[in-house]
């Protein structure tokens, strides 16, 4: 979605929809374009849905939606939303990638919500601009694309890029756009009608804070995962862990225990893993450089912990245990 736009009314957005797609920030992008429309009482957007093949494309919460268009018959845009779920890259073949270099070429916008940018970035249609993703993917497209400039904010809105972290973010950044393009009290309007009774700006937190997720406003608690949280990929031991908190090794086993129901070691396991788990699912990277990325010094080491946690390897894993 441009920051500027001065084409004909209504403003046609593309959505590109991919297998396994979010539903919900779909929608959420969709919803406030249409109901602009309604409150103005003018056509001011317009939305086309667009496949590979042309054909239907399941949701990842198993719903389908028809698409209007195969990409073959798309040849402009003002804007195009890849809209991608789990195991992005999966569906990255090179009819498409060889058509979103054509829109970017013919000046298309393009944007991506929740993990689209994984299929911009592959395509190599993110150099140089700053993007971002769901907080939980975040991690697995840094380390996937390092050469990318990523943030943790809502969404971004660049030039020639945008992108969103997914889900009710989409909405907050279709309102920006309406905000930007038709005025402040119409994004408001629409925000009513929405029951989003505050038009988030893209700097407001993804997540929850720390102490709301963990249900505990103990300070030494917070800070001692926090620092685990930050030292992933190099974990530091319970001591350092303990020592910079400014605690006792004993009195952080007993805030985990008291506040968390588990040890600090087997949590601090639990961080490692599922960051793992992340990076399997959304990235291609192999078995090893996904354990060394989170703190492991082997493969095998990496598939002990991952298999006593899970109850399967990391490959299975990968292959979608169920």
């Amino acid at each position: 979605m441009r920051l500027a736009y001065a084409g004909p009314l209504p403003e046609t957005v593309g959505f590109l929809l991919v297998p396994g797609f979010s539903m919900m920030a779909f929608f959420s992008a969709v919803e406030p374009l249409r109901i602009a429309n309604r409150i103005s009482g003018r056509p001011l957007f317009d939305w086309t849905l667009i496949s590979e093949s042309g054909g239907p494309v399941t949701a990842s919460n198993g719903m389908t939606l028809m698409s209007d268009q195969a990409i073959g018959e798309v040849h402009h845009l003002p804007s195009l939303a890849v809209c991608s779920g789990f195991a992005p890259e999966a569906h990255l073949s090179r009819p498409l990638m060889a058509w979103l270099h054509r829109l970017d070429q013919a000046g298309c916008v393009l944007g991506g919500l929740d993990t689209g940018c994984f299929l911009l970035a592959a395509a190599g249609l993110l150099e140089g601009e700053r993007v971002t993703l769901h907080w939980e993917s975040l991690p697995a497209f840094r380390e996937r694309f390092p050469g990318v400039p990523t943030s943790d904010e809502l969404f971004e809105l660049g030039r020639r890029r945008f992108s969103c972290a997914g889900g009710a973010a989409a909405m907050d950044m279709a309102l920006e756009v309406i905000g930007r393009r038709h005025g402040a009290r119409l994004a408001v309007d629409v925000s009513e009608q929405l029951i989003h009774e505050r038009i988030r700006t893209r700097s407001d937190q993804q997540r929850m804070t720390l102490a709301r997720r963990l249900g505990t406003h103990k300070r030494h608690l917070v800070e001692a995962v926090a620092l685990m949280e930050r030292h992933l990929e190099e974990p530091l031991s319970l001591a350092e862990v303990a020592r910079r908190g400014g605690v006792s090794p004993r009195q952080l086993q007993r805030l985990f225990d008291q506040e968390l129901g588990c040890s600090p070691r087997h949590y601090y396991l639990r961080l490692r893993l599922e960051r793992a788990r992340r990076l399997l699912d959304e990235t291609e990277l192999d078995i090893l450089s996904v354990g060394l990325a989170c703190g492991f010094t082997s493969s095998s080491s990496f598939s002990r912990a991952f298999r006593g946690f899970y109850g399967h390897s990391p490959r299975q894993a990968r292959r979608g245990p169920g």
